[in-house]
């Protein structure tokens, strides 16, 4: 959220009820402004010139008690401002290009029916409205970039200076992505409504992947010098929770679910008191947060209650489950961490998955045979370019007492890895081996 100091004096207090009510209520405010519209650009830019406008005269006149419908009031009337204008230029143009039939000459959308002071705040619909403004902000017409992007910015409220700080990218391209996919979607005529209910399971995946990616690059960074970006993976979360809640007769939005809060559950006891990574079987597992460990329990077991099998989501779920029980890294269930793995790699095949698999084996049945799961990959090329492949090989390499080369390998990983923790980890290693 932009919170600009130009013109009058912002307090510090409007700053902080400004930021607070959109935090919690961007998603309400936009997706009422996008449905009373019909235009999903305008009621984003709409409620930011409300946002710009409450800092000035909540500083001058204080925060409202009605805050949430204050910045709708104020967003609507913006939003006519600019059909006017609309307006006015589309009967310019018609006295350029002569008579037209009546209806031709108009832009966008119209505002709703109704008095003139109605808010588009209809209570009945605020469910719907966040679910709509989720799945236009990952429609399948926009790029995985920018649906992250847009579903940060106007679903979740971040600025474009948070998320290019949490992806570790310039602004402007932040600031880019955005505005191409707002055009992207006016281009492709995306209306903002729920997909019908035969295409709501198709999109869903590109609304679960979003959420996913977000959460990945906040409980593991891909580079910077933190190992864990929480706030980021928090916020992926909260929509988590929001996606599940709304869709309550889908399984995977609740796997989804689980797997947050099974792996929210470790941060606590990820790092040490300086911020290096502390591995798993390092941890001090009384750090662990009890209380998202039952929730992700719960939710793992609301997925598995459809009665459709577990997805791919859930089933990550399911082997970050047997972690979050197991007393001890030697007493977890790796046998069926395996299974889980197997069955992950049918549904949704990939290296990584395979090297999770290798890893699972070496602790279930020796480092010999996940050699070999590991080798092929390598013999594939698979993972170009990765640190997790000789990360692994190098560890498996050690356990297997062929010290030499285990030592190149987690060398090699550390040039590879972005992340500083994860390479000061890799280099301790390494360096362990003589």
């Amino acid at each position: 959220m932009p919170l600009t100091d130009d013109g009058p004096p912002v307090t510090e207090a409007a700053r902080r009820a400004v930021a607070a009510v959109w935090r919690i209520e961007s998603a309400r405010v936009v997706g009422a402004l996008a449905r009373w519209t019909g235009d999903f650009a305008l009621a984003e830019d709409v409620a930011q010139e409300a946002l710009a406008e409450a800092l000035v005269r909540w500083s001058r006149d204080g925060a409202p008690a009605e805050p949430v419908g204050w910045l709708l009031t104020t967003a609507r009337r913006r939003a006519v401002d600019a059909f006017r204008r609309r307006s006015a230029l589309d009967e310019r143009y018609a006295l350029l290009a002569g008579p037209l039939a009546e209806g031709e000459a108009h832009a966008g959308a119209a505002p709703g029916g109704g008095r003139p002071d109605d808010l588009p705040w209809d209570p009945d619909r605020i469910d719907d409205d966040v679910l709509a403004l989720v799945f236009t902000a990952c429609h399948p017409v926009l790029s995985p970039e920018a649906r992250v992007a847009l579903t940060l910015r106007v679903v979740s409220g971040l600025s474009s200076e948070e998320i290019a700080r949490a992806f570790l990218v310039p602004v402007p391209t932040v600031q880019a992505r955005i505005t191409r996919a707002k055009k992207t979607i006016a281009a492709a005529r995306v209306p903002f409504e729920l997909p019908p209910a035969e295409e709501r399971r198709a999109r869903l995946g590109a609304v679960l992947s979003v959420l996913y990616v977000v959460f990945t690059e906040g409980s593991t960074a891909t580079a910077g010098a933190d190992l864990l970006r929480p706030d980021l993976a928090y916020e992926a979360l909260r929509l988590a929770r929001t996606l599940a809640a709304l869709l309550p007769d889908e399984g995977e939005p609740y796997g989804l679910l689980a797997l947050f809060e099974l792996t929210a559950a470790r941060f606590p006891a990820r790092t040490g008191p300086d911020g290096e990574a502390v591995l798993l079987e390092d941890q001090d597992r009384g750090r662990w947060d009890r209380s998202a460990i039952r929730r992700g329990v719960a939710a793992l077991g609301r997925a598995a209650s459809t009665g459709r099998g577990l997805g791919p989501y859930g089933l990550q779920a399911s082997i970050a489950a047997c972690h979050a029980v197991a007393p001890s890294v030697a007493e977890t269930d790796w046998e069926r961490i395996v299974l889980l793995y197997e069955a992950l790699g049918r549904i949704a095949p990939s290296p990584v998955v395979e090297l999770n698999r290798a890893v699972a084996v070496a602790m279930a049945s020796g480092p010999a045979e996940a050699l070999a799961l590991v080798d092929d990959l390598l013999a594939t090329g698979r993972l170009p370019g990765s640190h997790l492949l000789p990360s692994v090989r190098g560890e498996l390499l050690s356990r297997l007492g062929r010290t030499a080369e285990a030592r190149a390998e987690l060398e090699l990983a550390a040039r590879r890895c972005g992340n500083a923790r994860e390479r000061a980890v890799l280099l301790r290693k390494a360096a362990a081996l003589g």
